[in-house]
């Protein structure tokens, strides 16, 4: 199938690395469902931007019906939608812990139900996970329970999609990124939070991007959790 015939999901599209998630697979020829909580629709006739809280599954209905609707098939989901909230572990409120599962868990959960329903249908498909690299290897001075509590999660719950549905032509891989440079971390943070890698620097929205594109084209690669960190993931 060329990649004109493709259509990708992408969850918490409307910056940073899911919105150039979003052009780079247009410049590759798919055509995307682009959704965030607060997005616009582009001009570009082959975006179909959805706007809601993807923790909730009517959101998650809409964006996979949306798809169907517009395009007729969905080949991948990008779970890129995510929030990370740095806090000692017994300062976390219970607003916090309800806000990290509704968006990284809730997220994945539902939407991922829904696309795997319509994947089955043509036996094929891939689901890529955004998670990260604390869930492997926790940074002193960098609290990290409830995303590595949730990201962990879909690590493992990646391994597990990926087995349950080998057989049906659907593969399930993970991105597990280090810091990177994007819209959430100020200028004036880059130098401290690049030496936390061994690689003592940041990485770029487009490394993600880039490795997304490769598991997306890899027919072979399933299960995997690909660490695009600097080295952090590896030790110190």
């Amino acid at each position: 199938m060329s990649n004109a015939n493709k259509v990708a999901i992408v969850t918490g599209a409307s910056q940073g690395i899911g919105a150039e998630i979003v052009n780079a697979f247009r410049a590759q020829g798919y055509r995307v469902v682009a959704t965030a909580r607060s997005i616009r629709q582009p001009d570009d006739p082959n975006v179909v931007a959805v706007a809601g809280d993807i923790g909730d599954r009517a959101t998650a209905q809409r964006v996979v019906d949306a798809a169907i609707a517009k395009f007729g098939r969905i080949d991948t989901l990008v779970n890129n939608a995510g929030i990370f909230i740095a806090k000692p572990f017994t300062q976390y409120t219970q607003e916090d812990y309800a806000a990290v599962l509704n968006v990284n868990l809730n997220g994945f959960f539902h939407v991922t139900q829904l696309a795997i329903e319509q994947m089955e249908k043509n036996k094929s498909g891939h689901i890529v996970s955004i998670t990260t690299t604390l869930a492997d290897h926790a940074v002193s001075g960098v609290p990290s329970v409830l995303a590595s509590l949730t990201k962990g999660g879909l690590n493992s719950a990646t391994k597990s999609l990926a087995i349950e549905y080998a057989k049906s032509g659907i593969r399930a891989n993970a991105v597990s990124p280090g810091i990177i440079k994007s819209p959430m971390h100020a200028p004036e943070t880059h130098e401290a939070l690049g030496a936390l890698h061994p690689m003592g620097h940041m990485g770029e929205m487009s490394d993600i991007v880039n490795a997304v594109l490769y598991l997306d084209s890899a027919p072979f690669v399933t299960g995997e959790i690909l660490h695009v960190d600097g080295g952090q993931s590896a030790g110190h």
